[in-house]
């Protein structure tokens, strides 16, 4: 998997923020591989512009616009990068956007990346697709609306969910994310990140804190209802060392290449949030101690990215439960490959290359995803895709898995954090 300038596509172009370590890093792996450097094309650019257009020999990338204040207020329309709030109207903005840019051989089909930025939508595919992922009431497009508290309510006592993760549909990074646990006595318990301001403002923080007054849950599940909500039943996961584990791995052009135990004392993983990263040997002994086998976790994965077969590279989101040997698909994230120093899995073919150089590794490689695209255009989408259809299961017949479940304030608040909308 090793790059060759001489089959790398000629001229890569990113859609990106300049500034950002994302394009930095990208841009480094095609340097190294001998390349010109990718020209970068600004979201902000994209955003004021109404799109852009690439010409038909340029391979277009798109990474993400987080971690910029005037494009995040150009997509939230907030000026203050901490609120919660407004995630519809992003997904509303970046969509369109996305389907603004005109020509190229995309690495990003516009109608995956809308899938994969609504999580109702892109469960449902996984579900559909016989991926093990959580239980969810809210899955695909006939599941339940969430208007507000009051739903979720109903929903944990229909469909007997006492714990659950309550999702913003179109947040990342664990923005708007309430795990919820109810108890005998009707006593009930939220943890997040959220932080509940009056007058009822919510703010993303780097503070993990818990509300046990159902009166503040009710509100900021209320407040958050208008931007779309997701439910999942909560599975109880693995641990490692004591501390709750998942994993996030990264899969490009098919093959999982990378992998990273992310360990928390909180329900939430997320690094920003006080996870740090674990044992990926460790985890590795401890599913085969079980008695399955990591190379059936790793095609877990591999299923799930195949659901978004015109998407380079995915990051999914791994669950293990407790005892190592059953797994689930939490999330698959469009811009999930910013592992920075990590390097490939043994037998990945990615080995000692990181994300990046890996993913020009792949352009590089004959029949790969990019050496099989045509100029991108606004209908361009294959015939069967798998989001109009249950797809092909290449590992056998049946969707089932032997190792799967069944299917006002000041922006630099020191412990708020601005909503990665489009991050890993």
């Amino acid at each position: 998997m090793s790059p060759s300038a001489s089959n790398v596509p000629a001229r890569l172009a990113v859609v990106g923020n300049p500034e950002n370590r994302r394009v930095t890093l990208f841009a480094d792996a095609v340097r190294a591989a001998g390349l010109p450097a990718p020209r970068v094309v600004p979201w902000a650019q994209v955003l004021h512009d109404g799109g852009a257009d690439f010409g038909p020999d340029e391979t277009v990338r798109l990474d993400s616009p987080g971690e910029n204040a005037d494009v995040d207020r150009l997509l939230r329309g907030t000026d203050d990068p901490t609120r919660v709030e407004g995630s519809a109207r992003w997904y509303a903005a970046f969509t369109a956007a996305v389907r603004g840019l005109r020509g190229g051989v995309r690495l990003d089909d516009p109608d995956e990346l809308a899938v994969l930025f609504d999580k109702r939508r892109c469960h449902g595919v996984l579900h559909t697709a016989g991926v093990p992922v959580p239980f969810s009431p809210t899955s695909g497009p006939a599941g339940a609306q969430v208007r507000g508290w009051d739903d979720v309510r109903a929903l944990m006592r229909e469909h007997r969910m006492p714990r659950l993760f309550v999702k913003l549909a179109h947040g990342s990074s664990a923005s708007g994310v309430l795990a919820v646990e109810s108890a005998a006595g009707g006593r009930i318990r939220a943890t997040t990140s959220v932080e509940l301001a009056p007058p009822g403002a919510l703010f993303n923080s780097l503070k993990v804190r818990r509300y046990d007054s159902e009166r503040d849950i009710a509100a900021i599940v209320d407040a958050l209802a208008p931007d779309g909500l997701h439910l999942e039943r909560w599975l109880p996961k693995a641990s490692q060392r004591g501390r709750a584990a998942d994993l996030r791995v990264v899969v490009i052009d098919g093959r999982a290449t990378h992998a990273v135990v992310r360990t928390s004392v909180s329900p939430m993983t997320n690094l920003h949030l006080g996870g740090s990263r674990g044992d990926l040997d460790l985890a590795r002994q401890a599913v085969e101690a079980a008695g399955a086998r990591w190379a059936d976790l790793l095609e877990v994965c591999e299923r799930a990215a195949a659901c978004f077969p015109r998407t380079l590279c995915v990051g999914v989101d791994l669950l293990p439960a407790v005892g190592w040997r059953r797994v689930a698909v939490g999330e698959v994230n469009a811009f999930g490959d910013l592992l920075p120093r990590l390097t490939g899995l043994p037998g990945s073919g990615a080995e000692g290359l990181d994300t990046y150089a890996a993913q020009v590794a792949a352009l590089a490689r004959p029949g790969g995803l990019a050496s099989n695209r045509t100029p991108n255009h606004p209908q361009d989408r294959a015939p069967n895709h798998p989001q109009d259809r249950a797809p092909h299961h290449p590992h056998g017949s049946t969707p089932h898995h032997p190792h799967g479940l069944a299917p006002g304030r000041a922006p630099h608040h020191p412990h708020r954090t601005e909503p990665a909308h489009a991050g890993a």
